[in-house]
């Protein structure tokens, strides 16, 4: 059976790497999943030299380097995301690549202090057959930053990418047989979750299991693999709290909180969705936020525009949850921009946006913090506003959430940004600006935003468990009894991060993206 991969900003087929794309049946299944552990077992990729396996991740970074410009327009098309964006992010998908290259040439084993005449070494070695369920929101940033650890440990790999985008990554594994990787490690198995996916993670020779998606999906996928004894990774939900203190400084705080907000139209894990900003800047803050958030809507447009700010949600369907959340909101709430899909044509570009999935910046105050607009992810460009008066109860508001993947913390008072920090539940803590990312900050939540870590030498360590040799004494490190909570701080002036760390700038230059 085949299906159908659109473009949802028009609603039309794309001819993307197939006009349609083949699910993978139980039997494809099977025999992906078969031939990859062989290829496991017989040592190719697995035990190939180190340097053979890191000039192979470097050569598929050169590759993904060198089609950038395709590569985004194959994503702007299948997400509606703007090609502005994906370019950006994109810009950055190599170094992921590269990062696990170089570990691959610089960790080491250890050996481990014993009682007696013993030598305990310390090896870590791969798991064998490695599971990837990847989301459409970032098809192929998300599918590269679980790919890069997994090969570079030396397992052979099974994707099966979101129905929504699946090009994206076909394109990726051409890309990786290109580069060397011997047929059979990688194998990109495209279908629905409650089928291809459901049969590649309840397979028994699958020894791990990496995923990103919803928590409810997550929970359901942990249940299967925990009965298969097999490993599990899991990117779930979000509800990232921004919260911004009195001394912050308003305009670059505004802006950054757009970017937190309403990049890839809303639709990430550690998108922005409750802003709890301290009583005496509000009404300050708020002018500036208000005004940005007016600017991205006027240049909302064709995704395929290089000057498009503001792209489409993934689908119809999403839309129309994004619109029932928002009416089921409560009488006392006020709706301060946005509230209603767009219709009609772009007065930016003329584009048409009754043919897609076009919803614009939604902000939304008086918000209780029993409603579903606090409490559940919208995955939408809706934000939610709240006051606070004091830093115990703007804590106390960021904490009062089920989530906790990211949240962000605006102040110039160094002392309480560290503080607070330290404080909010959140494995990703961002000062002073949001989203940003790195392939050697550990990446991952807390409470129900998930399970593990991606990035970092922890991912890495993740795809090869230990074999002790000898002995295993007591005192070697077991990486499940805690977990990782990256801050990351701008350090740069107020007048530099208004100045060049305004992503939605009306002067329409390139900025870092993560």
């Amino acid at each position: 059976m085949r299906f159908a991969v659109k473009n949802p900003a028009t609603g039309e087929e794309l001819a993307t790497h197939s006009s349609s794309v083949q699910t993978s049946s139980a039997d494809d299944v099977r025999a992906a999943i078969s031939d990859a552990y062989a290829v496991f077992k017989e040592g190719t990729w697995s035990k190939a030299p180190l340097d053979v396996r890191s000039s192979v991740l470097a050569q598929l970074a050169q590759n993904v380097a060198e089609n950038i410009d395709d590569l985004a327009k194959m994503e702007s098309l299948q997400t509606g995301r703007p090609i502005r964006e994906m370019k950006a992010q994109l810009l950055r998908v190599p170094e992921w690549l590269i990062y696990f290259a170089s570990v691959l040439r610089t960790h080491q084993g250890f050996v481990a202090p014993t009682d007696g005449p013993l030598l305990n070494y310390v090896q870590r070695v791969p798991l064998g057959v490695v599971a990837q369920i990847t989301p459409f929101n970032h098809p192929l940033f998300i599918a590269i930053k679980k790919l890069a650890p997994a090969l570079a440990a030396g397992n052979s790999v099974i994707v099966k990418p979101s129905e929504h985008a699946p090009c994206s990554v076909l394109e990726l594994a051409d890309m990786a047989e290109a580069a060397g990787l011997p047929n059979g490690v990688l194998s990109v198995l495209p279908g629905f979750g409650k089928t291809t996916g459901m049969n590649i993670i309840s397979n028994p020779m699958i020894r791990k299991v990496d995923v990103t998606g919803g928590t409810i999906m997550g929970r359901d996928v942990g249940a299967i693999v925990g009965r298969n004894l097999a490993a599990y990774n899991a990117e779930l939900g979000g509800k990232a709290p921004v919260v911004v203190f009195d001394d912050a400084d308003p305009e670059s705080a505004a802006n950054g909180a757009a970017f937190a907000c309403f990049v890839a139209s809303g639709q990430t894990c550690i998108s922005g969705t409750r802003l709890i900003v301290q009583e005496q800047i509000y009404d300050d803050f708020m002018r500036h936020f208000l005004h940005k958030v007016e600017t991205i809507k006027l240049r909302m447009g064709d995704p395929l525009n290089p000057k498009t700010m503001m792209g489409t949600v993934i689908s119809e369907q999403q839309v129309q949850r994004i619109q029932d959340m928002v009416d089921r909101r409560s009488k006392k709430s006020k709706i301060l921009a946005g509230g209603q899909r767009l219709t009609g044509t772009s007065s930016w570009d003329g584009f048409d946006f009754s043919k897609g999935a076009f919803y614009p910046p939604t902000v939304i105050a008086n918000i209780s913090t029993d409603e579903d607009l606090w409490r559940e992810e919208v995955f939408g460009p809706v934000v939610v506003v709240k006051k606070f008066t004091d830093e115990s109860e703007g804590v106390t508001l960021a904490n009062a959430c089920k989530y906790g993947l990211g949240a962000g913390i605006w102040t110039q008072n160094l002392s309480r940004a560290h503080r607070v920090a330290a404080d909010i539940e959140a494995g990703l803590v961002w000062v002073n600006t949001h989203h940003r990312n790195d392939p050697s900050s550990p990446w991952g939540g807390m409470k129900e935003s998930g399970i593990g870590r991606e990035n970092g030498i922890e991912a890495y360590k993740s795809c090869m468990p230990h074999i002790l040799l000898l002995r295993r004494p007591a005192d070697i490190p077991r990486y499940a009894d805690s977990q990782t909570k990256s801050t990351i701080v701008n350090i740069a002036t107020a007048e530099d991060t208004r100045e060049n760390q305004d992503w939605f700038a009306l002067d329409g230059e390139d900025r870092r993206y993560g």
